[in-house]
């Protein structure tokens, strides 16, 4: 049992009189692990990270992106505004270094961190999405059909977009783990299907709840952000940086971990044949904190 284990919650002020929500939890004094998590998930319990990430001694600080949760909405925001966000509230907490991990719609802002967070060692980005458009990469080929509508609908601006979210939204705060499975089924894959329960499931509808709780403005500007310009370059990036992507994730397809791979300076790519979106997590991330930790 670790001693010193603390789980303080609540919300940080930011510098434009905004507010951030914050998560951090492990022993007192240990290295910190900064998560960016999925989309539409709030700085709640995640025990995929949680769990290994302590039993390392390790702390996991998470910070809900505006409009999620009690994180106030940052209208217009690009993935680079996640930047000055993390850095006012690891300056807060007075944490000098970390390493950086993003999942999923979390992906593209542990990148940024890459690029311009100065206290990031090392980063790992796992079922990244790639920027839209990028050149030689055929977007949306191989998604799931609801990914393929909703970010067809981003492309087209809020107006487009917020009407399918604000649709959607009662049955996400609703949902039990059968329910979920039954609405994403074309995006899970059978490798991701005995991951896809427990505390893995139990743990994100939780954190869609939170995340969800107040309206959709998270969600779309989540989706809005990563269609758009990302404001910054990935010449950028000197941090040290690994990828991980399934061949089987059907919900960001393998071909974007691919076109990562080949365009994200100096990165260890780790592209699997026999992992899926919830997999990766759900089975490899013990073996991912433990490389960041050797490269930091």
């Amino acid at each position: 049992m670790l001693r010193g284990l603390h789980c303080p919650g609540g919300h940080r002020d930011l510098p434009d009189d905004r507010r951030a929500d914050v998560r951090l939890t492990g022993p007192e004094d240990g290295p910190v692990v900064l998560l960016h998590p999925g989309t539409p998930v709030a700085a709640t319990r995640l025990r995929f990270l949680e769990v290994p990430a302590h039993e390392r001694g390790l702390r996991v600080l998470a910070i809900s992106r505006p409009g999620y949760g009690a994180s106030t909405r940052l209208p217009a925001r690009a993935i680079v505004d996640v930047v000055a966000d993390t850095d006012h509230v690891l300056h807060h907490l007075g944490v000098h270094q970390c390493v950086v991990i993003g999942w999923s719609g979390g992906g593209p802002h542990a990148l940024a961190c890459a690029a311009r967070l100065s206290q990031a060692t090392a980063t790992a980005v796992i079922a990244s999405g790639a920027p839209y458009p990028a050149g030689g990469l055929d977007w949306m080929t191989g998604m799931a059909a609801g990914n393929v509508t909703g970010f067809s609908a981003a492309i087209e601006g809020e107006a487009a977009l917020r009407p399918l979210l604000e649709r959607d939204r009662p049955a996400m705060l609703d949902s039990t783990a059968d329910d979920l499975l039954k609405v994403m089924a074309e995006g899970v894959a059978e490798v991701d299907r005995s991951h896809v329960t427990g505390p893995l499931v139990e743990d994100l509808l939780a954190s869609n709840h939170v995340g969800l709780q107040d309206g959709v403005d998270g969600w779309c500007d989540d989706a809005l952000a990563l269609v758009r310009d990302w404001g910054w370059r990935f010449s950028e990036i000197r941090t040290p940086t690994t990828l991980w992507h399934g061949q089987d994730d059907r919900l960001v397809p393998y071909s974007h971990g691919r076109w990562l791979a080949d365009h994200v300076p100096g990165v260890t790519p780790h592209l699997l044949p026999d992992e899926g979106h919830f997999s990766i997590v759900s089975g490899r991330m013990g073996e991912i904190l433990d490389e960041l930790l050797r490269i930091a």
